[in-house]
This record gives C-alpha cells, sequence and structure tokens, in this order.
C-alpha cells in the first residue's frame, strides 16, 4: 500500500473497519482531528473502562444568571466526554488505582504528620499501628521465615522453613497426611490452601469474614473504654482524651481478612469541648505503650456470638486470631515503624481485593454462581458455595429436615443430580437409599432463615464475590484526617484554575465567580475501540513515564 492510498479516505476508513488493532490505531492517528481527540481524552487515557457521557455544559455567571458560554457533546472528538471510572481495583483499572492509592497515602500520612487541614503538632500525639489477624479454620500451607536477611519483604529470597515438618505423620480423618515438608516460594499456588479440604471449616471462615467489621468495632470500642478506665485510675478526666483510629482491610491468601489499623491519641479542646473537628494535643499522663497495652487487651477480650443459623444453631463464636502485633508509630524515622512506612503500607492494600486467592468475578448472581461456586471443587469455589448456600439454598428443596449439622445437600440432589452437575457427590443419610425413597433435605430451613429481610445471612449472597467479605477496604474516623471527596475537590479547583468550564474558541471569561452546570447522561462504558484504548493507554503511559523521571531528577536535586 503507497503513503497516498493510506492517507487517502477510503483506504483509511477500511483500515478503520479491520480487524487488525494495529490498522485500527493508524486509522485514527491519521485522522486530522487525533490531536484535539488525543487532548479530549487525556483526562481518562489511562482508565481502561472510562464512563462516556453525552449531553450538555453551561457556565453561568452567578450573580447575575446570565449564560456566559455553552458546550455540547456533540461538536466534540466522538461525542461524548470521557470520565475514569475511578475503581480503586489494581486488577480492574491499574491507572485509576494508581490515583486512589495516591490519594489513600496523602490521606493516612496526614493523620500522623499534619496537613489536609490536620494541624502538625499530630507528630507528637503517641501512635501505634496493630495488625488483627483471624483464627484458624484448618491447617494450610504456609511460607515462614523465622529470620530475614533480605532488605525488602515485597522480595523476599530468605530461605522459608518446611511448610509442616512433623515427625509423626498425622492422617486427618480423611485419610489425608497432615505433612508438608516443602519450602513455598512466594509465587508458589499452593500457598493459603488447606491441607485437607474437608477438614477445613469454610463455613465458618465466610462467616467471619462477613461479621469481622462487627469485630472490629465492638474492638474499638473496648479500646475506648480501656483507655477511659485507665485515664480514672490515674487521676485523669476521662472526657479529656479521645481516639481518632484509620484502618485498611488486606485478604490473606487463605480468603480471609486481616485488618492493619492506626490508632492516635488525641485530647479535647477545653474552650470548646463539643467541636468534634478540633485536633489538640493529648494530656500527660497516657503515652503510646499505653495504646498498646489497649489494643491488647482489646482484642483479647472482645468476642461474641453470631445470631443462630440453621447450619448451627446456636451461632458461631467471633474472636481474633492469635497473632497480634501491635507496634508504635515514630515521624522522625529513626524507629521501626515510620509514618511513611505505614502509610505506603495501608495504602497498598486500598487497591487490592481477592486476587492472592485466585479468585476475581465481579457480583455473581444465579446464572454466575455454578461457574465460581463447587462444593467439591478447590479452596476458593468452596468459599463461594459456602457463601450462596448459607444465605441461602442452593440445591433441590424437597423432603423432611435433616436432623444433624449437614454440608447443604440433599439425598435426593446426589441420587438424581440435576443436569448442570451430573458428578454430584455428598454424605447420605441412614435410610436405604432408593431412588425417589429419601426425602432428606439439607437447606430447607436456610429459605426459611433467609427469607427474613433482617436476617443477616442474606448478605453472604450479595457478597459470594469477596468470600464474604463485605465492609470497605480503607476507613477512618472522621476526626482522623480529611476525606476522598476533599482531595478530589482539590483537583477539581486545580483544573477549572486552567480552564474556567466550556467555552467557545478564542472566547476568554474575565468574571471569576462562575458557575458551571451540566446536563449529562450516560451513555456507556468503554472506548469505542480497541485501537482507541491502545492509543490512549499508550499516550498515558508516556505521560506517566515523563512525571515519573521528573519526579526523580526533582528528588536527586533535593537530596
Amino acid at each position: 500500500m503507497t503513503s497516498t492510498a493510506a492517507a487517502s479516505p477510503g483506504a483509511l476508513a477500511l483500515m478503520a473497519r479491520s480487524t487488525d488493532v494495529r490498522l485500527q490505531a493508524i486509522a485514527r492517528a491519521a485522522r486530522p482531528d487525533y490531536p484535539a481527540w488525543l487532548s479530549h481524552v487525556k483526562a481518562a487515557s489511562g482508565c481502561t473502562r472510562p464512563v462516556r457521557l453525552a449531553g450538555t455544559m453551561l457556565t453561568i455567571e452567578t450573580a447575575t444568571g446570565r449564560l456566559l458560554a455553552s458546550a455540547d457533546t456533540a461538536r466534540m472528538p466522538d461525542g461524548v466526554i470521557y470520565k475514569a471510572c475511578g475503581n480503586r481495583r489494581d486488577s480492574v483499572c491499574p491507572s485509576c488505582s494508581q490515583t486512589y492509592k495516591r490519594d489513600a497515602y496523602q490521606l493516612i500520612r496526614a493523620g500522623l504528620v499534619g496537613g489536609l487541614g490536620v494541624p502538625e503538632h499530630v507528630t507528637e500525639h503517641p501512635a501505634v499501628f496493630p495488625t488483627f489477624t483471624a483464627p484458624s479454620f484448618g491447617e494450610v500451607h504456609t511460607r515462614v521465615v523465622k529470620r530475614h536477611t533480605c532488605g525488602r519483604r515485597a522480595t523476599c529470597d530468605c530461605r522459608p522453613d518446611p511448610c509442616h515438618a512433623r515427625r509423626d505423620l498425622s492422617v486427618c480423618p480423611h485419610g489425608r497426611r497432615l505433612v508438608c515438608f516443602a519450602r513455598h516460594d512466594l509465587t508458589d499456588q499452593n500457598l493459603g490452601t488447606p491441607m485437607c479440604l474437608d477438614c477445613y471449616d469454610h463455613a465458618a471462615q465466610v462467616v467471619w469474614n462477613l461479621q469481622s467489621t462487627e469485630l472490629w468495632r465492638r474492638t474499638a470500642e473496648a479500646i475506648r473504654k480501656y483507655i477511659r478506665r485507665l485515664a480514672r485510675a490515674r487521676g485523669l478526666d476521662p472526657k479529656t482524651f479521645r481516639l481518632a483510629m484509620g484502618k485498611a482491610a488486606e485478604m490473606q491468601r487463605r480468603g480471609v481478612i486481616h485488618f492493619h489499623a492506626i490508632i492516635r491519641l488525641d485530647g479535647t479542646d477545653p474552650d470548646n469541648p463539643d467541636d468534634p473537628g478540633a485536633t489538640v494535643p493529648p494530656p500527660a499522663g497516657i503515652d503510646a505503650h499505653d495504646l498498646v497495652a489497649a489494643v491488647e487487651h482489646a482484642a483479647r477480650v472482645t468476642r461474641f456470638t453470631t445470631p443462630p443459623h440453621p447450619a448451627v444453631p446456636n451461632g458461631w463464636r467471633m474472636t481474633w486470631g492469635e497473632q497480634l502485633l501491635t507496634k508504635i508509630i515514630t515521624v522522625a524515622a529513626d524507629g521501626d515503624v515510620t509514618d511513611g512506612m505505614v502509610a505506603a503500607y495501608l495504602a497498598k492494600y486500598a487497591t487490592k481485593s481477592t486476587e492472592v486467592t485466585g479468585h476475581t468475578s465481579s457480583r455473581l448472581t444465579d446464572t454466575t454462581i455454578n461457574v465460581y461456586a463447587d462444593p467439591d471443587g478447590t479452596h476458593t469455589e468452596r468459599l463461594v458455595d459456602a457463601c450462596w448456600t448459607l444465605g441461602g439454598p442452593r440445591w433441590p428443596v424437597q423432603g423432611p429436615t435433616c436432623g444433624r449439622p449437614c454440608l447443604h445437600r440433599s439425598c435426593t440432589a446426589i441420587l438424581q443430580p440435576p443436569p448442570w452437575r451430573p458428578t454430584l457427590a455428598g454424605p447420605l443419610c441412614s435410610l436405604n437409599h432408593k431412588v425417589g425413597a429419601c426425602g432428606h433435605r439439607s437447606c430447607a430451613t436456610i429459605r426459611v432463615a433467609t427469607t427474613d429481610p433482617a436476617a443477616p445471612w442474606r448478605r453472604l449472597r450479595r457478597w459470594a464475590h469477596m468470600l464474604g467479605f463485605g465492609g470497605h477496604f480503607l476507613t477512618k474516623s472522621r476526626r482522623y484526617t480529611a476525606t476522598f471527596a476533599f482531595l478530589r475537590n482539590r483537583r477539581v479547583v486545580f483544573r477549572r484554575t486552567e480552564t474556567s468550564g466550556p467555552q467557545t474558541a478564542g472566547q476568554t471569561l474575565d468574571e471569576p465567580t462562575t458557575l458551571v452546570v451540566n446536563f449529562l447522561a450516560f451513555v456507556g462504558a468503554g472506548w469505542l475501540s480497541p485501537a482507541d484504548a491502545m492509543l490512549a493507554n499508550t499516550s498515558a503511559a508516556m505521560a506517566r513515564e515523563h512525571q515519573d523521571k521528573a519526579r526523580e531528577y526533582l528528588t536527586s536535586i533535593a537530596a
């Protein structure tokens, strides 16, 4: 193909309709409006699935209500506005998750060193960094390094100890040996998987994930009560102390949540004690070591029993695991845990989800549950199945209720498997089994329990794609630091200092007090073609590379 032919409108039209993404990209880049299109999509260029909006935008003078300028998306490239999706999950949109991660870092660090409306004297406030883990639900493959010699734990190459080395070759009730002499690497797919899938309590784990936010709430309240009792015992006014907290949730490889928290001790303003936004230094008498004692006490005593469930009439016992690590946060970069380390650590997990377990999916429905759930499948498939079954019956419901704790499968379904599961297997009751003779059902009463709108178990199905965890991955108390909305609004203000809003070419606005009114409707999500996504993402990658090099240069100059 000659250069003349390549530039002809007919050839470009053929290339745009080609199945080859490279030819589509050439056709887009050869269009005369390509520079304008590239500038138009700049705000969402790195997004994998931007939101497309169409409509009209108006700029109005606030004082008089006079229309100063208007813009219609029909006259813009592609006829739409591209807005970044804003998804926090790195596996869904790396670009938007990086923005979320950087915002999270700034918010968390501001709560330790000041800024974003937080006074700088918070650097002198006692603060601790506890890690709360889940209890054991069965033995899993682990990687334990008793003594690290590496510089970075993320790329640890230290020699681990054997996984489960035992002199006696223990055997579980299902006949599996509970021994593993392997020294697992960080990338080993066996890490986090149970030694015996049938012995592992998948139901209790998903319930713990569901109730973990309530366990954290009760633990936070227990810490506050401990500080108040300690203040009274030392002759101090308990009302002059209060706590500011933030936490990030991390999904472990075994599919269970544990929490990393920041707890900062503040005081109250004696001149205005009712002001919830005032952050003042706490009175002398309680230090960071007292906060450590408060955390350890609360983790040890906080426990509760869930409401009854047909599978477990007495409910599940909710408590923290035995592993609890609480470190004191320092700001002068002379301790084991500094403000920068804590902020970077929590911000990293704010963009993670269930990827580490090998399971990634959107919200599950009746039509998609069979793709991810299997009571006889892998570890994560059994966890998803436990969420779906405890949240409501999954198998055919018929016959009398089983008189023992069951595995949520009916004997009829086992003897006469559904078409979508011809190899369904499981335990049978003690009756003489003939086709149609047994009416044993295991999930009938679960349906009764989960039809109550107030039943907490209904949420298990809603959060089955998250293995039962339905909380936020990053939360904080109001007075700890600013909000994500505050940072987003700052970016909007910064961008509007460059342009006052939609304007026609060559038109300038001298009036500083303007109001932008948008009449925009959702058109779709995603780029119009793979070629557009490739060009936009490539442009964004080049811009990020330029920014990274500029940041490195400025850092070297400052050093």
